[in-house]
């Protein structure tokens, strides 16, 4: 993965009024940290910033350039988002030198097509790898092609780019071939899904036959008053 450059500026504000002012400044909220140095508090470029992580992952590599003169290789290590604005809230960076060693985790994609009439599980979308931290790959590939049902594709079956190490356990499942529901299967659930419906409607017409006379039912409108004309 190649490194992305992005500028900095350092950060002297601090908590959640200061984190404020530099989101609303269009800035992200950083911290730099590792190789026993002195945590240092920037700001990167929000756009910038949420440009190279939608291109290369969060495994992006960027080569930060601060305004006091300060230039790092670093890794981000966490990141914070809104989920409803989608915009970063946070974000560690990890310190990194070229030829060393990280670890990370790296999304797992899937390739090929499983055997017909099959449902695929995905019980872990990343894994736990080895890298020299200029060549983290953005994603590694596990192939389904043909899995038949009962079929559990684990770390080990995962494909590693040269240089790139598994860390997690090599038999942490990946992913879980099963066989799909049958017409059957699926028309014997139809009873259950009527009988709970059939109870709803019941307890609705119980509430309204309860409701004292004159009283509209639930999601009615309350009929108007007569109008009296003087």
């Amino acid at each position: 993965m190649s490194e992305v450059k992005i500028s900095a500026e350092p950060r002297t504000e601090f908590g959640k009024g200061g984190a404020r002012r530099t989101r609303r400044a269009g800035k992200v909220p950083a911290v730099l940290y590792g190789h026993g140095e002195k945590p240092k508090h920037i700001a990167l470029p929000a756009r910038e910033f949420a440009a190279a992580i939608r291109k290369g992952g969060a495994n992006q590599l960027f080569a930060i350039e601060v305004s006091d003169g300060t230039q790092v290789l670093a890794l981000p290590k966490a990141i914070q988002r809104d989920p409803i604005k989608d915009t970063f809230e946070h974000v560690d960076l990890l310190l990194v030198r070229r030829g060393e060693k990280v670890t990370v985790e790296v999304p797992v994609q899937l390739t090929g097509e499983a055997a017909k009439d099959t449902l695929i599980v995905h019980d872990h979308d990343t894994l736990a790898v080895t890298a020299d931290a200029t060549k983290v790959p953005d994603h590694l590939e596990a192939s389904i092609e043909g899995a038949e049902a009962g079929t559990q594709i684990t770390a080990a079956d995962v494909e590693l780019p040269a240089g790139v190490e598994l860390a997690a356990d090599g038999e942490l499942p990946v992913a879980s071939v099963t066989a799909a529901p049958t017409a059957e299967q699926l028309e014997a659930t139809l009873p259950e899904v009527e009988v709970a419906e059939e109870e709803a409607e019941a307890e609705v017409g119980e509430e309204t036959a309860e409701a004292p006379e004159g009283t509209p039912a639930e999601g009615e409108p309350a009929a108007e008053e007569p109008k009296t004309e003087a």
